[in-house]
C-alpha cells in the first residue's frame, strides 16, 4: 500500500501548468500535449476518499487504453501514447463543459430519480412501471454538466443547446460518437461475459476538430454486470452482482456517508482498501480477458517520473 500513489508533483521540460481532479494529475506541456497521471485516488459522491487504492491507476489507465485503440476506428481520440502504465500522453484539446452519460439499464442514479417519481430523465422520458435495473428500450443519452467542484448537475439536450453550452451540430456529433462507443462497448462487454449498463464520455476540440478525450469504459465512468446472472437476479429481484465503483458508493452509503455537507467519510481500514484493489483488478480481468501483471512498485513514484521524462526526450527529437 505504501506504493500507492496519492498525488504528483512533477516538474518536466515545457510545462505550463498542472491540473490535479478528483483522480487524474494532468501536466500541460507546451500547450502541445497532456500527461495524464491516472493516481490511486478514489472518488465517491463527488469527494475523494482519504486512502489511495493499490494498483487502481494502472487498472483503469489500462482499461482505457484498451478501449482506445479499440475505438480509434469509429471516434478521433486524444491518446498518443502510454508511456508508463498509469499514464496516458495525447493532444492537448479544449473539453465541452459537458458529460455524455449512456444508460442502457434504469440502475444507479436513474434508478433513484426514477424511484422518487420522475418520469424524465434529463428531459428523456421513461416509461412507466419499469423496475431497478430493467433494460431500456434502448440506450438513452443524459447528460450533465461538469463541476470542477462539488456535484456534476443533470442537464436536458434542449437547455445545453438552447443556453449555447455547446452547438446544436457539434452536440449531435457528440451524440453520434457517444452511441458508437456504447455499442462498441457494449460488444466487447458481451464477449467477456458481462452487460455494460452505463458509462460516461467526455470530448473535446482541437483544431477544428471533436476528439474523446479522457477514460473510457473503466470501472470509474462505467457500470457492469455479469451477464449469465442477470435475468435470474432481475426476476428474483435481487441486487445484481456488478463490477463498477457502484460498490464503494453501497459501502459509503451503509455507513452513513452519502457526501452530504458536515458528513465524515467512515474509515477505510486495510482490509477494505484491499477489497476494493482486488474488485478493480478482477474488472481488469474480466473486461480485457487478460491476465492483471502489477507493475514495479518498489519505487512508484520514480519509475513514473523516468518514463514520461524519457517519453518527453524522445518526442522532441
Amino acid at each position: 500500500m505504501k506504493n500507492a500513489i496519492n498525488s504528483t508533483h512533477f516538474d518536466f521540460p515545457g510545462q505550463k501548468e498542472v491540473y490535479h481532479g478528483k483522480v487524474r494529475d494532468v501536466y500541460n506541456i507546451d500547450d502541445d500535449l497532456l500527461v495524464v497521471v491516472t493516481t490511486d485516488r478514489i472518488s465517491a459522491f463527488d469527494v475523494v476518499l482519504p486512502r489511495p487504492i493499490p494498483f487502481k491507476g494502472q487498472v483503469l489507465n489500462q482499461i482505457a487504453a484498451t478501449f482506445l485503440n479499440a475505438t480509434e476506428d469509429l471516434v478521433p481520440n486524444w491518446k498518443i501514447a502510454c508511456p508508463d502504465p498509469m499514464v496516458t500522453v495525447g493532444r492537448k484539446c479544449e473539453p465541452y463543459p459537458v458529460e455524455m452519460i449512456v444508460r442502457a439499464y434504469l440502475s444507479g442514479s436513474a434508478w433513484r430519480t426514477y424511484k422518487s417519481g420522475a418520469r424524465e430523465i434529463c428531459g428523456v422520458p421513461v416509461p412507466d412501471g419499469m423496475k431497478e435495473h430493467q433494460k431500456l428500450p434502448e440506450p438513452i443519452i443524459t447528460p450533465t454538466t461538469k463541476a470542477d467542484e462539488g456535484h456534476d448537475m443533470d442537464i436536458s439536450r434542449e437547455k445545453i443547446i438552447n443556453q449555447g453550452i455547446v452547438l446544436e451540430e457539434e452536440y449531435e456529433k457528440m451524440e453520434e460518437y457517444a452511441l458508437k462507443l456504447f455499442n462498441k462497448g457494449a460488444e466487447m462487454a458481451r464477449e467477456k461475459g458481462l452487460i455494460l449498463v452505463d458509462t460516461k464520455y467526455e470530448f473535446g476540440k482541437a483544431n477544428g476538430q471533436i476528439f474523446l478525450i479522457d477514460e473510457v469504459h473503466t470501472p470509474d465512468s462505467s457500470r457492469y454486470f455479469y451477464l449469465d446472472e442477470y435475468a435470474e437476479r432481475f426476476a428474483k429481484g435481487e441486487k445484481q452482482k456488478q463490477l463498477s465503483k457502484e460498490f464503494v458508493r453501497e459501502w459509503l452509503m451503509a455507513n452513513g456517508f452519502k457526501g452530504d455537507k458536515g458528513q465524515q467519510v467512515p474509515e477505510m481500514t486495510d482490509e477494505f482498501v484491499n477489497s476494493v484493489s482486488e474488485r478493480y483488478i478482477e474488472l481488469y480481468e474480466k473486461i480485457t480477458g487478460l491476465p492483471f501483471k502489477k507493475a514495479e512498485a518498489s519505487n512508484t513514484m520514480l519509475r513514473v517520473e523516468q518514463n514520461i521524462s524519457d517519453f518527453l526526450r524522445a518526442y522532441r527529437r
